[in-house]
């Protein structure tokens, strides 16, 4: 009997996950993660890990599996916050739950789970895993979930085949309502229990204060530019490469020299994302003003008018090698190689048609129609169908 570890949550997901792998036969345990969590920077005084912990005990006991609680709180604090304040300090934007998936769950937990001598571990993910041979060797597919508007293939992305030898997602064939239902049916305590938002487990933070207590605040300028600036319209050089032409196409405009208004004061560039419209503060433009750039060292934040601003638009994205992670390894791009891929830039984005160009230093991304917002620091992942091959870190 194989012996499976599932890490209850204390949500509905990884609930019926556990439910679907004990009926499957496998010999089942679940544990629950304690991860970091700050009592200065929450929004409610509720203690949701404890809430959780508290519902995922149940909800074994309701299944008759064994439980117990592991506490990550020193390696998540390293891995996962650490790096959020630095990749915020570098004016990036991080994406803490690709992070989490790939440091945490399927890392620092996993390794718990084989010490109990388990086979695999399972998650309440919307994805599903596929098996196929290719000279003799077995190679694991990451596939999208059956649930279009729950698939979460996305926060999956840079997992290795190693890591998804020993995964299992048993709800990736169902949709939201089904598992909803058999919880229902099951009479588990989560059955109606509303799904959790924010960063992967830190519970609900607010960011800015939550950025606030390692970033010092500093004032800065925010400045609009024009729709009609030359630097949008002003014609391409000639190139005299591929490689250059992306490099055009992908490289940040320096709005250092673009005559623009000053709208307002802001507390910190590093506090901002682009593509961002609220927390501004800024009123009296005829559409609501969305930040193009933000330039940390500097300390200046840039913005636009309205979404269809030609400054949040790009039709290149870089990846340097480094930050390049092929899930099938077989099928990783050679220098000079090119592959026709759909993508995305961030969860829920409907898969955008793009060609993946290889060169020495790294990887261009080239979308078909340019994309709103690309953000350094996010992760951008690429698909065949529905099988997500690869991803890598905006640059």
């Amino acid at each position: 009997m194989k012996r499976v570890v599932v890490g209850l949550s204390g949500g509905v997901d990884s609930s019926v996950a556990a439910y679907l792998l004990k009926e499957q036969g496998y010999e089942v345990i679940g544990l629950f993660m304690k991860n970091w969590h700050d009592d200065s920077v929450t929004i409610s005084n509720e203690c949701p890990w404890l809430e959780d912990s508290n519902d995922a005990l149940l909800v074994a006991e309701k299944l008759g599996i064994p439980f117990q609680t592991v506490d990550l709180s020193e390696q998540y604090k390293e891995k996962i916050v650490d790096y959020m304040f630095n990749e915020y300090e570098k004016g990036r934007t991080p994406n803490p739950d690709v992070l989490c998936n790939r440091e945490i769950k399927f890392d620092v937990f996993m390794k718990i789970a084989m010490s109990l001598g388990a086979d695999y571990v399972a998650t309440g993910h919307y994805c599903r895993k596929g098996t196929l041979e290719k000279d003799g060797k077995e190679v694991f597919q990451l596939l999208a979930g059956k649930d279009d508007n729950k698939d979460q293939s996305y926060f999956l992305c840079q997992l290795s085949q190693e890591q998804l030898s020993k995964a299992l997602f048993p709800i990736g064939e169902l949709t939201k309502p089904e598992v909803r239902e058999i919880a229902s049916k099951l009479d588990l305590i989560t059955a109606e229990k509303k799904d959790s938002q924010g960063l992967c487990f830190i519970g609900k933070v607010r960011l800015p204060e939550f950025l606030q207590q390692k970033l010092q605040p500093k004032e800065g300028i925010i400045i609009e530019i024009p729709a009609d600036a030359i630097v949008y319209t002003q014609e391409k050089p000639q190139f005299s490469s591929d490689e250059e032409a992306f490099a055009f196409e992908a490289k940040r405009i320096d709005y250092l020299k673009v005559p623009g208004k000053v709208m307002g004061k802001h507390q910190g560039a590093h506090y901002f994302t682009k593509g961002q419209r609220k927390g501004l503060n800024v009123g009296g433009t005829k559409e609501p003003l969305f930040i193009i750039e933000t330039d940390v060292e500097k300390n200046i934040i840039y913005t636009g008018q309205g979404n269809n601003h030609p400054g949040l638009f790009k039709k290149a994205l870089f990846i340097a090698n480094d930050e390049v992670h092929w899930i099938r390894e077989d099928l990783a791009l050679k220098e000079g190689e090119k592959m026709e891929v759909m993508a995305r830039i961030r969860y829920r984005q409907p898969l955008q048609k793009a060609t993946l160009h290889q060169f020495k230093e790294g990887m261009y991304v080239v979308f078909e129609k340019p994309q709103s917002a690309i953000t350094e620091g996010q992760f951008v992942a690429w698909h065949h169908n529905d099988e997500v091959l690869g991803s890598g870190v905006i640059a």
